[in-house]
């Protein structure tokens, strides 16, 4: 039997329903969540990723606010617009797109955004606070996929776990987060021996390796939950994800698609982390 599809785009569609309460409460006290996103260069793949934002932002009720650099901009610029947003009361949330012109230190970058401010969940103090299991902001994808999983009824508790890519942006995020809802977990990366061995054991497999169809149905658990991160432009100009859909889908239990899948929902729980952001900006206020 085919695996059952994930819908990413309803899923995220609900989630966008969701905040409409928590944003008009945030309005009837005169303030409106804005996301301030921060554009270096004319990358066209970020800049379609930046517009979809936008386009979400302002179906929530969000405000969005693009600070577009040109590419060759010195860091001690880019940082001091940083500074800029950080103190702005009417911006909640900071983000800035990546990847960077390689003259620029992404760490620097990501370091210098306001951990109050940083809705990505990428400056190490948010990091440091997934580790420990502490309140914070977590990074989006991550986030959104295990949204994905409660609510497609996907069990985690005593699972078997597979995560192949060891980013901080999806990766590790993604391994803590897992391991936090009691799943054993296990990371793959571009050392790891007889990958196909250890990825048949997973009872939830998430790739995120940037290789299209590198994931095939020889790799995959009979019902396995199968969480394509994935997405890559092909010669003929169409997207594939990191698994091979056509063929996994028949072995696995669940499987995100791409296009459609995973993506949505990162930019849900952007918008749902900037929300939160004005919530406890507003709080901090009242209390003081």
């Amino acid at each position: 039997m085919a695996a059952q599809i994930i819908d990413g785009r309803a899923i995220a569609a609900d989630l966008r329903r969701e905040l409409g309460p928590r944003v008009a409460a945030l309005a009837a006290r005169g303030i409106r969540p804005c996301l301030a996103v921060v554009l270096v260069g004319d990358d066209p793949a970020s800049r379609v990723y930046v517009r979809n934002k936008v386009r979400a932002c302002a179906a929530t009720g969000v405000d969005s606010r693009d600070t577009v650099l040109p590419a060759q901009i010195g860091e001690h610029e880019l940082l001091s617009t940083i500074a800029g947003l950080n103190r702005d009361p009417t911006v909640h949330g900071v983000l800035v797109q990546l990847p960077l012109p390689p003259h620029l230190d992404a760490g620097h970058v990501i370091e210098s955004i306001s951990p109050g401010k940083d809705v990505d969940g990428f400056h190490p103090s948010n990091m440091g606070a997934l580790l420990a299991g502490r309140p914070g902001f977590v990074p989006c994808t991550p986030a959104g996929i295990m949204v994905m999983l409660e609510r497609s009824g996907v069990a985690l508790a005593g699972k078997r776990a597979v995560v192949i890519g060891r980013s901080n942006i999806v990766g590790k995020p993604m391994a803590l987060l897992l391991l936090q809802r009691d799943a054993t977990v296990t990371i793959c990366h571009s050392k790891t021996r007889d990958l196909p061995a250890l990825t048949r054991e997973a009872d939830i497999l998430v790739a995120a390796i940037g290789r299209p169809r590198a994931v095939g149905a020889a790799m995959v658990k009979p019902g396995a939950c199968v969480i394509d991160v994935g997405i890559n432009r092909l010669d003929d100009g169409s997207l594939a994800g990191d698994v091979d859909t056509a063929a996994v889908k028949d072995v696995a239990g669940w499987i995100t698609p791409v296009p459609g899948g995973v993506g949505p929902m990162t930019v849900a729980m952007l918008i749902a982390s900037c929300v939160r952001a004005a919530e406890l900006a507003a709080a901090s206020e009242a209390s003081d």
